[in-house]
């Protein structure tokens, strides 16, 4: 009896070492910033947070603000969570922005848990607002309450992003919350919520997007096309005709875009032949398979032009229905150069082969051809961005001539012509610092963004149509890297949904603005060197 009572005493004992045992070791996993790390490097991880907390108070530039929060990235620690938060509210964007990329590039699950902790604990929006996108660009799984909590919120941006962060994630068990928010008050989350919805393949989402193709805001509608687009829907074939039947504009395309995924059939933005042939064949229609779909949309390019209704305006071959449009057109010191492939542009009736001149004689044919009902604006940029009129306008016959004779004027500044003014010093009437090409800030002018930071103020904008046409790199203006530039715009066009027409003429990356085109919806024009 005596045995079995120590041998109970000992068994008791090993039990509670084993347990300390594991506590402490379960610790140590959680101090330890990345797998494989050694002490050495967990005493670099807190060297390198010290320094940042004694220093990063003291920088006053962006960029190195900016260098020292991704000097970051490597310490991989919930502490850094903690240290990084408080830069989320930062005044300057791209200080934000960093620290968002920072935060989304870690991979250690103290550090993720940390991030999910300080999110459910912070009150601050601005602070709240980072950490949501964080978790979304780092594709962060953590406490599904979490972010389920935010879409309540009474902030309509914490919704918004809060319902990307679930979207990014897959977050199937946010679907009835997710449903509730297509009727939220505010359009973007009513967008976004649409748009996860069919991204998780959720059934009731093709409903809910067929009864938004009603709503009052057209990114709202933009949104319901687009998940119809996904979801492939029979039942949503109807309601797409009837809704092409009564709308006006550029949405006819995503209508119409969205019908030809589902159908593999091609008919443009003609409502009455969509109408005549569903009416034919609606009974006994099967919605067509993969292949069959990508057989059709190989013959897609070569009908459009049929199928485009009356009215229609067309750039440089680009046709669109929109009744809101701009067009950018650069002048900087290059567009006065003449084009190489002449040919190209025989016939037209050009002042002269130069880039500036052919952008001109197109763009007065255009607006010569533009119904009165369509809006338009016209914004040139070189260094500085300037514009026709301080809104868009209707194409009225005193607009439409005013217009003409605006772009007739243009010039390009600071040119070739120009640099033997400043070879013999005259640099101020050789203006060539006014002539460099200020790309990031003409988008951004078009696209109503004040500045840097206001990327998500205003976004129900008029304008639903850019054309944007350049001849050279970006040399000037917030942003000069043509990755960062894309980047910027698209995060500003996530909820204004313009679609954006690129053309490129002369030496330029084609790359740049076939990128351009493609993430903001738009068709890529090479017209030639």
């Amino acid at each position: 009896m005596m045995s079995l009572t120590i041998q109970a005493q000992v068994s008791g004992r090993l039990r509670a070492v084993t347990c300390c045992c594991l506590l402490l070791l379960s610790t140590l996993v959680l101090v330890q910033p990345h797998a494989g790390a050694t002490p050495i490097a967990l005493r670099a991880d807190e060297e390198i947070i010290k320094e940042f907390k004694k220093y990063f108070r003291k920088f006053k530039d962006t960029a190195t603000r900016v260098e020292a929060i991704y000097s970051l990235e490597d310490a991989d620690t919930p502490e850094v969570v903690m240290v990084l938060a408080p830069v989320l509210a930062d005044k300057d964007s791209e200080v934000v922005d960093a620290a968002v990329k920072t935060l989304a590039s870690f991979k250690a699950r103290p550090t993720i848990d940390a991030v999910f902790f300080r999110l459910a604990k912070e009150k601050q929006e601005s602070i709240r607002l980072g950490l949501i996108r964080a978790i979304a660009e780092g594709g962060y799984s953590g406490d599904p309450e979490v972010l389920a909590g935010c879409l309540t919120d009474r902030s309509w941006l914490i919704r918004f992003r809060a319902i990307q962060a679930l979207e990014a994630r897959g977050g199937l068990n946010s679907i009835p919350a997710l449903i509730e928010l297509t009727g939220d008050k505010e359009p973007a989350v009513r967008c976004a919520a649409l748009l996860a919805l069919a991204t998780m393949r959720e059934d009731r989402g093709i409903d809910l997007a067929i009864a938004a193709l009603d709503d009052p805001v057209w990114q709202v509608r933009a949104s319901a096309a687009s998940s119809l687009y996904s979801m492939r829907a029979l039942r949503s074939i109807d309601p797409l005709i009837t809704q092409m039947e009564t709308e006006q504009g550029r949405l006819l395309e995503d209508y119409a875009r969205a019908l030809e995924e589902i159908t593999a059939k091609r008919f443009g933005l003609r409502a009455e032949l969509w109408r005549k042939w569903w009416t034919g064949i609606k009974e006994r229609f099967v919605i067509p398979t993969d292949e069959e779909l990508a057989a059709a949309k190989a013959k897609r390019d070569e009908n459009r032009a049929r199928y485009s209704p009356p009215g229609s305006t067309s750039y440089h071959g680009i046709e669109t229905p929109s009744r809101s449009v701009v067009f950018i057109i650069d002048v900087s010191g290059s567009m006065e150069n003449h084009v190489i492939e002449k040919d190209r542009f025989e016939g037209r009736d050009l002042q002269s082969m130069s880039k500036i001149d052919i952008a001109k004689g197109e763009l007065q044919r255009t607006i010569e051809g533009l119904e009165p009902y369509v809006k338009l604006n016209i914004f040139t940029f070189a260094t500085e961005v300037k514009s026709w009129k301080k809104k868009l306008v209707t194409c009225n016959p005193l607009n439409r001539r005013s217009a003409i004779d605006w772009v007739g004027n243009l010039k390009a500044i600071g040119g070739n012509s120009k640099e033997r003014l400043a070879r013999v010093g005259l640099t101020g009437a050789a203006n060539l610092e006014a002539g460099k090409t200020n790309t990031f800030g003409a988008l951004m002018r078009a696209l109503g963004v004040a500045g840097r930071g206001a990327r998500e103020d205003g976004y129900e904008v008029m304008v639903d149509t850019i054309f944007f046409l350049s001849d050279g790199r970006p040399t000037v203006g917030d942003l000069i890297d043509p990755a960062d530039i894309l980047a910027e715009v698209r995060a500003a066009n996530d909820l204004r949904k313009v679609v954006i027409h690129t053309l490129a003429i002369g030496e330029f990356q084609r790359g740049f603005m076939v990128d351009m085109a493609k993430e903001n919806g738009g068709i890529f024009v090479d017209l030639g060197r």
